[in-house]
């Protein structure tokens, strides 16, 4: 198109979001251009093996293997390649030369996120993450820009949409966790090692990536507390539903006051009840959804796919589009904020409540013995539910439910392990925290 000039992009990766990348930058050229100011030149792009077999039909002249080369020279680098290395190095390289990067590698951003925003800020380049967290959910963008002016006290979500998939077989349809990750394999939603997914690792580095936006403050990955869904039984799944829940993998980020007066962040990731009419209730399937509480704005929720190569490039295109207006209308990017350095509070800070589920025996003075050590860590019984089975044995046996109020985290825990040492309970079969209580 005449009176545009040309911004040329370099991508790193062709998996299933870089071939669609690639897919639209071509594709809607005209259109782009019209939008930035300038035309999108996709320079090249850089792969290990230029005759693999890709999602999309791409030029083959396109493509390289020397993706160092690809990087200099480029106005705007998009790091599509996933990992630490040689991502890290390339992205360095590329910034120190002056030009924007626009990534989708949460598991960089959450190991090096303010290492790399420190060298953009450096040469007044800009660093875009937006595809990092929730795919297509623009979630980034609005707690950086659009709340920048009020103050975010949590932030909760459902952000992996494989564990969601899982959870929510288990629910809807009754399949065992077995079953339901069987299907979800099957159907792509899991790798062959879902260890990422299932025990909450690819969540936790989005917390990380949620709770240091949200808080303006650096949230190491290695101090957000994870739990996965591994343990996560039918009975479970069961009892949750007759109580009026539904079992949830979610992300939290938490601005916090500790026992002793100290205001911080809390992150973690683990399964927890949520309400069935709280809007993180009705994200089913694959789905991701953010749940945002602000002071000024209120609640907020952020719901559409946390997958997909053309969702996740949809989000990229969004960051690359703004990375180009800024070279048309010149500047410095938008720095990182990480100004508050608010601590980190570990996990007993939290409050919360628990749903504890017991066998126990059936005879008198069960229940005040219970009610008396749950007293004695300083945490009471909102409600408690019994059935009653014959043992294996002949002695009878007692399956309790038990709801507490809120507590601190650190008391709830006590609580648990003194049922599991007392003489009445045969065994703790289920501990899980209610979450979502906005």
């Amino acid at each position: 198109m005449n009176g545009y000039r040309d911004l040329r992009v370099a991508l790193l990766g062709c998996g299933s979001v870089g071939a669609q990348t690639a897919r639209l930058i071509l594709e809607h050229g005209d259109e782009l251009a019209a939008r930035i100011g300038a035309r999108l030149s996709l320079a090249g792009i850089a792969v290990r093996d230029v005759d693999a077999k890709r999602d999309v039909e791409l030029p083959r002249e396109l493509f390289t293997t020397d993706a160092e080369r690809l990087v200099q020279g480029a106005d705007i680098v998009v790091e599509l390649m996933g990992g630490i290395e040689p991502a890290r190095g390339l992205i360095l390289q590329a910034l120190q030369g002056g030009a924007d990067v626009v990534t989708a590698n949460k598991a960089l951003i959450a190991a090096h996120g303010p290492e790399l925003s420190d060298a953009a800020e450096q040469v007044g380049a800009q660093l875009s993450y937006e595809a990092a967290v929730a795919a297509a959910i623009p979630i980034l963008r609005p707690l950086r820009e659009s709340l920048a002016g009020d103050h975010v006290t949590r932030v909760l979500g459902i952000v992996n949409g494989s564990t969601n998939y899982i959870l929510d077989r288990m629910d809807r349809f009754g399949d065992s966790a077995e079953d339901a990750m069987r299907v979800a394999s099957e159907l792509g939603y899991l790798e062959a090692d879902p260890t990422l997914d299932v025990e909450g690792y690819d969540a936790a580095q989005k917390a990380t990536i949620l709770a240091s936006i949200a808080f303006h403050t650096e949230v190491p990955v290695d101090s957000v507390y994870r739990e996965g869904i591994a343990n996560i039984t039918a009975a479970q799944v069961e009892a949750a539903k007759s109580a009026g829940y539904v079992i949830k993998l979610l992300a939290i980020a938490e601005r916090l006051t500790s026992s002793d007066g100290v205001d911080g962040v809390s992150a973690r990731v683990y399964p927890a009840l949520i309400r069935r009419d709280h809007p993180l209730a009705a994200v089913y399937g694959g789905k991701n959804a953010v749940f945002v509480e602000a002071e000024a704005a209120g609640e907020l929720m952020f719901y559409g796919a946390g997958a997909g190569g053309a969702e996740t490039a949809s989000a990229v295109l969004g960051d690359l589009v703004s990375a180009a207006r800024r070279h048309v209308i010149g500047g410095p990017g938008i720095p990182g904020s990480l100004h508050a350095e608010l601590p980190i509070l570990p996990v007993g800070e939290v409050t919360t409540a628990y749903q504890i589920m017991l066998e126990v025996h059936d005879r008198p003075g069960v229940l005040a013995a219970i009610a008396g050590l749950l007293a004695e860590h300083g945490v009471s019984a909102a409600s408690v539910e019994q059935t009653v089975a014959p043992g294996s044995d002949g002695e009878g046996r007692a399956a309790l439910v038990i709801g507490t109020h809120q507590a601190r985290e650190a008391d709830l825990a006590a609580t648990v392990d003194a049922l599991r040492a007392s003489e009445e309970v045969l065994a703790v079969t289920s501990v899980l925290r209610l979450e979502g209580r906005a």
